[in-house]
């Protein structure tokens, strides 16, 4: 009787064995396999052969050790692992491990110790998974995100040298010769080109890497097209001249109602007007157009300058990418410009393209964006300001000795009463006794910040209504939005515009 009970349940045994061999086998993205006590290869599925290289009969019977680098097991691995299973029945971790072919994966690996019915230990399940694709992810996710820390480390250290150098330009401008046009005024002009040309490439350097990780968001309204071409236009027609380049513009008048960001379209335009003045010798040609074709506005410029080749037309909006340097072009940049065209382009929902006949034949680009279907142009009315030729009491907080005595000195000249500090303590000191209705305060003191100085400045009940303005060299806008939420009035990026401060302290009421 017995061995007539026992037969069906073997039978049946058999049978759910069979189940999950077939089971394991169908596998493929995980290695599953069996290893002895002393961690030699038992068993192989065929996830284990696409992951690892090796088939059955290579592998089964060496141990499992062949698995891994060199340097791993100079460290005590893989026994380790078979320490911690057998002693707490499962271990798991994720590292590199090896190819039949000698490459190398990131795996993550599972071990569990097998005992049998009396509790002796049989070897042990082990399952692999290849992550490499992942761990690749996460590299370059941490390669960018130390890119952008250098970046907007990088912007800071060139901003703050640059602010007392335009703040210096100001004061010149400003002085007693300052309508004149003798050797001093000629130099300051070029100090002040050269000055916005750097702060240029440093906007263009963190303009890229914010498009890039996604960081940048557009401040899109309705509004005619024109008025960002038209600003584009006059911003880039004093270097234009300088260097004896005519620019025309063709525009029949008609309103091109479409939804971007101003300011990025006015930069859209401005880098294709710069790249064609770059590359066009002295007494060339840009022509600006801006039309409506279809339902698009359609943004050309042309230029008859050296043209692009054939073999890198392809490739003119990549990063970095530049034509050819041969000329002489006081101008160089970093080949970041189409790049950002490019970018913001996308981010409008529009598209770009470069022609070119050849090489010396001159070169014209393209923009097309899609015209807004409802567009609501009507320009709020500006409010009226108040105070404008009123004078304050102005609080300079920078622990650079240069920006802040170039700053009170300017600031002064506009017929503000100043005072300077240099960090925190002083701060406190000079505004208890100064009583300043406007703070323009850099970020970066040290050891305690402008954000815990402002927050102490409006703990003063002596400075109720105080603005406080934010000087710094991070200008992203994550910097901006942490500037907002602390309460500071503006934000300000370093090398700061006269005329944008100027316009500032006027208006205040």
């Amino acid at each position: 009787m017995i061995e007539k009970q026992e037969k069906p349940e073997r039978a049946e045994e058999g049978l759910e064995d069979e189940h999950f061999r077939l089971l394991v086998e169908s596998v493929l993205d995980y290695g599953i396999f069996m290893l002895d006590p002393e961690g030699r290869v038992q068993s192989w599925n065929s996830g284990a052969q696409r992951i690892k290289g090796y088939a059955a009969d290579e592998i089964i019977g060496r141990h499992f050790s062949a698995f891994y680098p060199q340097a791993a097991q100079d460290k005590g691995w893989p026994a380790h692992e078979l320490s911690v299973a057998k002693r707490e029945g499962r271990f798991a971790d994720e590292g590199w491990r090896v190819r039949k072919d000698g490459t190398q994966f990131w795996a993550n690996v599972v071990i569990t110790a097998v005992h049998d019915r009396t509790g002796r230990l049989r070897g042990f399940a082990k399952v692999t998974r290849d992550l490499t694709d992942r761990k690749r992810i996460e590299e370059l996710e941490k390669s960018e995100r130390r890119i952008n820390e250098f970046l907007a480390m990088l912007g800071h250290e060139l901003r703050n040298p640059l602010a007392p150098i335009r703040n210096a330009v100001a004061i010149l401008r400003a002085g007693p010769a300052g309508g004149g046009d003798g050797p001093e005024q000629r130099a300051a002009g070029i100090i002040e080109r050269q000055v916005h040309h750097l702060s240029t490439l440093v906007d263009d350097l963190l303009d890229v890497s914010r498009i890039t990780s996604g960081k940048i968001a557009l401040r899109a309204e309705s509004l005619d097209l024109a008025g960002p071409v038209r600003a584009a236009m006059e911003a880039a027609r004093p270097g234009m001249e300088r260097r004896r380049q005519s620019l025309d513009f063709q525009h029949d008048g008609a309103l091109l109602p479409v939804v971007g960001d101003p300011t990025r379209l006015t930069q859209i335009v401005l880098n294709l007007l710069d790249n064609a003045s770059k590359y066009t010798p002295a007494e060339g040609h840009v022509l600006l157009a801006l039309e409506k074709l279809d339902r698009l506005a359609v943004i050309r410029v042309r230029d008859d300058g050296i043209g692009i080749a054939p073999d890198l037309l392809p490739r003119m909006f990549g990063i970095f990418v530049q034509g050819d340097r041969s000329l002489d072009r006081s101008q160089g940049g970093l080949g970041l410009g189409l790049t950002l065209v490019r970018r913001l382009v996308d981010l409008h929902r529009g598209t770009v393209t470069a022609t070119s006949a050849g090489a010396g034949r001159g070169s014209e680009f393209e923009v097309r964006l899609p015209l807004d279907s409802a567009p609501a142009l009507d320009a709020p009315t500006p409010a009226p300001r108040t105070g404008g030729g009123a004078v304050y009491r102005v609080l300079v907080v920078d622990d650079n000795r240069d920006s802040t005595e170039t700053m009170a000195i300017l600031v002064g000249m506009w017929g503000h009463d100043v005072r300077v500090a240099h960090d925190a303590d002083e701060a406190m000191q000079a505004a208890a006794e100064f009583r300043p209705r406007v703070v323009l305060l850099d970020l970066g003191l040290p050891e305690v910040s402008g954000y815990e100085v402002a927050e102490r400045l409006r703990g003063l009940p002596e400075l109720a209504g105080v603005i406080i303005i934010a000087m710094t060299g991070y200008g992203q806008e994550e910097d901006r939005r942490r500037t907002r939420e602390a309460g500071f009035a503006h934000h300000l990026t370093k090398p700061v515009h006269p005329d944008t401060l100027k316009e500032i302290l006027t208006s205040i009421g």
